[in-house]
Formats: structure tokens, sequence, C-alpha cells
């Protein structure tokens, strides 16, 4: 069985493709493609062309693996936000598919562009089965006292306004990977998925019972263009005082804000780190201020847990930022949770950086959405 997985990004498509013969998918991808897009400014046929000379490598490339796109048997989509219709994988049938174009509004800045990308290589793949694999699933867990807003009860029951949670394919993935690794399956641990979005999940014995990204992914932790959380009378007196449109709002708070908005030089924090190093102040406060919040965040996941046992950091900036593991992990020393220094400096992958003496592991894993996408694929065959 072959299965492709479409990750559509917000200016990138990542693909790749797994072979299986008895429903296990192997670690390793038979093919794998990033590239660039401009998902609003190209029209669908110029992305359709784009997705279609990449996917014919697999069949037509000096690499070929496949006689023909024919031998596709599976796609299977990232979707950002399934609402409260979708909290497992599903088939995309029109219906489905109808169904979720009524979510864009949800996650504007990716369930549009998710779509677009499922147009395309349904038209390029139209006899394989599409699957949606959807980002808020692993959070359907949450109880109704994390998951409910404290605002009109009517918000909840009427408008399915609540926290949905976001990142859970790499949660779901990293915290079984965390089991492996430990040898055992019962962990209080929090998963830090720390990228160009970052959020956090309480996982209790591989159940999600915490998160800090919400209703959409602009909640939460402050990230590389997102404000995260901030005092919601902070809107409303810019609207009401300063002429603030609600969509400036939308705009500034999506793409003006985080480390972006404070450092306003970059919104990459390999260029703050660097800034760091030449003693930019600016640059000082960015980092401090997303660390200092992060901390935060951590410990307020473990109520929910009864506990910490492990900490684990995924994405590119928690698998690559040594700064930031080091951080954050003496803010957080009071939970007797200690670095081994000469671990984190060493580029970690799918591995325990905890010192001796630490009484919470802390483990780096490699974020690995593709494959959790394609075993979830599997699972329709």
């Amino acid at each position: 069985m072959n299965i492709v997985v479409v990750n559509s990004g917000s200016s990138s498509l990542k693909m790749s493709m797994f072979q299986t013969n008895d429903g296990s998918v192997p670690q390793q991808t038979a093919w794998d493609h990033e590239q660039d897009l401009d998902w609003q400014t190209e029209s669908a046929s110029e992305i359709d062309h784009k997705i279609e000379s990449t996917l014919s490598e697999i069949w037509s490339g000096t690499n070929q693996v496949l006689r023909g796109p024919e031998e596709v048997g599976f796609v299977g989509h990232r979707i950002v936000h399934g609402g409260s219709l979708y909290s497992s994988p599903v088939e995309l049938k029109p219906a489905v598919v109808q169904n979720l174009e009524q979510l864009n509004e949800f996650a504007p800045l990716h369930n549009p562009i998710n779509l677009k990308a499922l147009h395309s290589v349904q038209r390029i793949l139209p006899k394989a089965r599409h699957i949606a694999v959807f980002d808020t699933a692993f959070h359907a867990t949450l109880p109704e006292e994390a998951a409910v807003y404290p605002g009109p009860y009517s918000w909840y029951k009427d408008l399915k306004i609540k926290k949905y949670g976001f990142h859970g394919i790499s949660h779901k993935y990293c915290s079984e990977k965390a089991a492996a690794i430990l040898g055992r399956k019962d962990l209080r641990l929090v998963s830090c998925h720390l990228g160009g979005g970052c959020s956090l999940a309480a996982v209790l014995n591989g159940i999600s019972v915490e998160t800090t990204m919400g209703f959409t992914p602009l909640d939460g932790l402050m990230m590389r263009s997102r404000s995260g959380a901030v005092d919601p009378g902070i809107l409303i007196y810019l609207l009401k005082n300063h002429k603030y449109s609600v969509e400036d709002l939308d705009h500034v708070l999506n793409k003006e804000s985080g480390m972006k908005g404070i450092f306003e030089k970059s919104a990459d924090l390999r260029d703050i780190v660097k800034a760091l190093g030449e003693g930019d102040i600016r640059a000082q406060l960015t980092f401090d201020m997303f660390t200092h919040r992060l901390a935060a965040s951590v410990a307020a996941m473990v109520p929910a847990l009864g506990g910490i046992d492990t900490l684990l950091f995924t994405g590119g900036i928690g698998e690559h930022s040594a700064q930031v593991r080091a951080a954050v992990c003496e803010k957080l020393s009071f939970f007797n949770l200690h670095l081994n220094a000469v671990l984190n400096e060493k580029h970690p992958a799918d591995v325990d950086i905890s010192s001796a003496n630490s009484a919470v592991r802390i483990l780096v894993v490699k974020a690995r959405e593709d494959w959790q996408i394609a075993s979830e694929c599997a699972a329709f065959s």
C-alpha cells in the first residue's frame, strides 16, 4: 500500500510517501519533498501545475518509486481545524469537504490553505482515497472544565465555542514516542511543540487533558508572528479608542505580533539569538518574554496531570534551540528538573537529555507529523 501525505503550511507544501505491506508504517519515507508556495496569489491552475510536477517525481522522476499515479492508494491530508464535527480521521467525501469549508473562519491562516491543497491533489490523484487527519482531534478528550470558556454557557451550547486545541497530530506522535523511549506508558507528560506556531499539551497516560491553544490557533504561547494569549480588554480598547477594525486586529494579532512584533527586525528565533550575542536589548526582551511565558505555561499544565514526570520538546525551535531548552528548564528547576548541559548542546533527537539527578525526564523528539498521518490512513485499509 502506498500512502502520500500532504502537509500544507502558510507559505510551503510538504509531501511524502510511505510504503507498507502489512498495515504497519515504516519510519523511513520512500519519497519526500518540500517546496515554497504562495497560496494567496497563485491561481488554482498554477498550484495544480506545481503540485503535479512535484508528485510526478514519484512515478516518472530520476528516483522513480511507482509505475504510475494509480498505484497511490491513500492520500492523508493534515487539516488544522475539525471543529465540533470531527474528532477522528475521516474520508474526504464531498459532504465532508463542504462541512470543512464552513470551518475556514475558525483557522483563517490554515484551513483555507489545507483545502486548496486538498482540491489540487484530488484532481491529480482522483482514484486514491483521501483522508483528513485533524490537528484538533487529539484534544477531543479534554474534560469540560478545561474546554469550556467562562463566558455565557450559550457560547458553548449553541455556538460550539470551546477550547479545541491544535498541533494534536504532533502531540500524539510525540507522547507515543516518549512512551517508547522511556519504556512506559503511564506518563504525566508536558509536550512542547515549538515552531512557527507554539503550543503545549498536558498528556496523562497518552490522553490529552489540557492544552494552550484554544478555539483558534491564536491562543496560548507567544509565537513567531502570533500574539498568543492577551487581555481581551486590550482588543476592546483598541476597537473603541484607536480606530482599529476587526480586520486590523486579525492581521496584527496573527501576522505582526509575537516575536516579530517585539523584536521587529525579524520573526526568526535564530536571528534573535544571534542579536542576543551582539548585546541587542530588544532581542533580549523578546527571548526573555518567550521563555518566561513558555515556562509559566508549562507549570500551569501540571495541575491537570497531578504532577509531572516528563517534559518533551519538539518542533523547529524545540528540537534545535539549546538556548530555549536551557532557559526554560532553569526556570522550572523547582520541579527538580535538570538538564544535562552536554547532551543539550549535541543536537539531540529522540533522546533523554536530563541529568542523572533530575526527577523529571527531559526529552527531545523529532516531529514526525507525516508518519502519524500515514499511520492514521493505514487504519482505513
